[in-house]
């Protein structure tokens, strides 16, 4: 059977164990339940509570749970999403979950291409100064240019088939003094890795790389417990570097067009200012280590 950590197990069992994580998470006094003085053993609601907040039968929301039932309506999953009060984006989550399960192949799509078109690495040495690489859906570092590669300091060190940057995140010792907002970025970056999970819970190289953070890392498997999940947006981001001191950064993240899950990443400084400087500065001293070809999957 499955561990409740793994991502597989079929997009049944991935929509129960999203309306499990977040019914666990949200207590009675969110959802304006009076409760008695006595013990609760269980986390957050219980199933019957929810379900009649949902308006639904409570053997119909243990179906639901458990990855037996497959088809919920609109206005089933809308009448959930309201009583476990999940914003915009863990509602339409948890919809995408409802659809891939109506439609569950039991074997999952091949993995998306690892492979980095030549054009892309011109365009990723063109945008020098600015540090940017191409990463792949589950965060493996694919291409780069020399200061979006020294950027995560230390990264270099690994072979190029490990670099990732959620194991960078949780498993490198530099990482802690790199990000000042340690706690924040590892959050984030587990509930975009969840989100992304949570649409091919049998994918390969998610559920290689989940499995090995689970194993490693406690931070990482009591963050993937909560079931947070949220997409990618614009966001600044302050770097301690070693070498060239604390920079922040504006970070975008862009979609390779007909590559699904080959995103290009790309930070940027306004002209003048020291944070621009700092850039500068790494892009000229950062080890012009050759962006290479395609980069193998890592092997744990």
């Amino acid at each position: 059977m499955a561990s409740e950590h793994s991502t597989g197990g079929g997009e049944g069992a991935e929509l129960g164990r999203f309306l499990r994580a977040r019914r666990t998470r949200t207590s009675p006094a969110q959802v304006g339940l009076t409760v008695g003085t006595g013990l609760r053993r269980t986390p957050g609601l219980r199933r019957e509570e929810l379900a009649t907040l949902a308006g639904i039968s409570i053997d119909y929301y243990v179906r639901l749970e458990r990855g037996k039932e497959t088809r919920p309506s609109p206005a089933v999953l809308d009448a959930l999403a309201r009583a476990l009060r999940l914003d915009d984006e863990a509602h339409q989550h948890l919809r995408d979950l409802a659809a891939r399960a109506a439609r569950y192949m039991p074997e999952p799509p091949p993995a998306p291409s690892r492979t980095v078109r030549p054009h892309l690495r011109v365009l990723l040495e063109s945008l020098r100064p600015n540090p940017a690489y191409v990463i792949s859906r589950s965060m493996d570092v694919l291409a780069w240019n020399p200061g979006g590669l020294d950027l995560y300091a230390g990264l270099a060190d690994w072979p190029a088939g490990y670099r990732n940057l959620a194991r960078y995140l949780f498993l490198h010792p530099a990482a802690r003094d790199l990000f000042p907002d340690w706690e924040s970025r590892v959050a984030g970056c587990v509930a975009r890795l969840r989100a992304v999970a949570g649409t091919a819970p049998d994918a390969p190289d998610l559920t290689r790389l989940v499995g090995e953070l689970l194993l490693k890392s406690p931070d990482f498997a009591g963050l993937w417990e909560r079931y947070e999940v949220t997409g990618r947006k614009s966001a600044r981001k302050t770097f301690r570097h070693p070498r060239v001191g604390t920079v922040t950064l504006t970070c975008e993240t862009l979609h390779v067009e007909g590559v699904p899950g080959q995103r290009i990443g790309v930070y940027t400084a306004d002209p003048g200012t020291p944070d621009h400087d700092a850039m500068l500065l790494l892009d000229m001293t950062a080890p012009q280590a050759a962006p290479g070809g395609e980069v193998p999957q890592a092997r744990r």
